[in-house]
């Protein structure tokens, strides 16, 4: 297959497909005789991988070590799971660090007239010139 089949199958740009090759994460294509690439069902499955857990919020780095669990045969489901339920902390402390950020900022909203005049609490809140929070 090429790049533009591949691409098709798997909802990536070949841009994104050419710049996981790059980063060493997919497993490298081979060449044709006229120098493209040529990808395969693995190729796919390692791109489907990558792009459903970038997805969910895995890093490249993360990334990678769900392809070298997935490229290995002797893997242990308990490996996959420590992993994700790291990412699922993770993902549950930003949760608390965006509710926090929308309290303050619902809370500046509110103290704001919103009008013509020049004082704005928001802007006061931000330079530190106000002690509203």
């Amino acid at each position: 297959m090429n790049i533009n089949e591949v691409a098709k199958l798997t909802q990536l740009t070949p841009k994104s497909i050419r710049f996981y090759e790059q980063k060493a994460l997919i497993t490298p294509p081979a060449r044709a005789a006229n120098g493209y690439r040529t990808y395969t069902q693995v190729h796919i499955d390692e791109l489907n991988l990558l792009h459903q857990a970038r997805q969910v919020g895995f890093s490249l780095a993360e990334c990678k070590d769900l392809l070298d669990l997935y490229n290995n045969p002797h893997r242990r489901s308990a490996d996959v799971k420590a992993r994700t339920l790291v990412r699922i902390d993770e993902i549950d402390k930003q949760i608390v660090q965006l509710q926090s950020m929308r309290k303050l900022l619902a809370e500046l909203a509110e103290q704001c007239p919103g009008d013509d005049s020049e004082h704005c609490p928001i802007i006061d809140s931000f330079t530190g010139k106000c002690c509203h929070s």
